[in-house]
């Protein structure tokens, strides 16, 4: 069943699309959740947003469109409920070690690349679409650019023109936030 018809036939309610997008989708959702969650992400956690994702595409289903993509609505949703967990879980406990400053000298730069990393994702999502969804699904899911192309009503050689120009914002609004130096490396 493609996506079309797996989205006509949630919107009319039946049950059995809802578990054909849960086979289909489970997987790809997972991993979407872990790679916007990082190492915070239990197993646990991972299950249960995306367990709010098939919720999420339940309860909205009569806001559907068969002619967009059912793979992008249920991405952008899972790693909307992803940041949303993140944001919700209290920050872990500094080890006391590291509180007093005998820590891994690691750890500083571990902190750093998590704060760059979430300084981007934000970045990202503030984005004009369709730029938003080309940075994270090219970036963040890998997904081949023809294939977002396809999805967004783009070509090719738009798609990479706009990834460019993209890239370019995100770079500019990094060295404004004192998150990049501004060289070219």
């Amino acid at each position: 069943m493609n996506d079309r018809k797996l989205v006509q036939k949630l919107k009319q309610g039946d049950r059995l699309a809802l578990d054909r997008a849960m086979d289909v989708y489970t997987a790809y959702l997972s991993t979407v959740v872990w790679h916007t969650m990082g190492p915070a992400a239990s197993a646990e956690d991972v299950e249960e947003v995306v367990a709010d994702v098939f919720l999420t595409l339940w309860s909205h289903r009569d806001g559907l469109k068969a002619e967009h993509s059912l793979q992008s609505w249920l991405a952008a949703v899972a790693r909307n409920r992803a940041i949303d967990r993140l944001r919700a879980a209290p920050p872990a406990p500094l080890p006391l070690d590291a509180a007093e400053g005998r820590g891994d000298p690691g750890l500083d730069a571990g902190l750093e690349r998590r704060m760059f990393a979430e300084a981007l994702r934000q970045a990202v999502e503030g984005l004009p679409p369709p730029e938003d969804q080309l940075v994270f699904r090219f970036y963040y899911e890998e997904e081949k650019l023809k294939d977002i192309a396809r999805d967004l009503g783009l070509s090719v050689p738009a798609a990479k023109s706009r990834l460019h120009r993209a890239r370019r914002k995100l770079k500019e609004i990094l060295i404004k936030g004192g998150l990049a130096d501004g060289s070219d490396q």
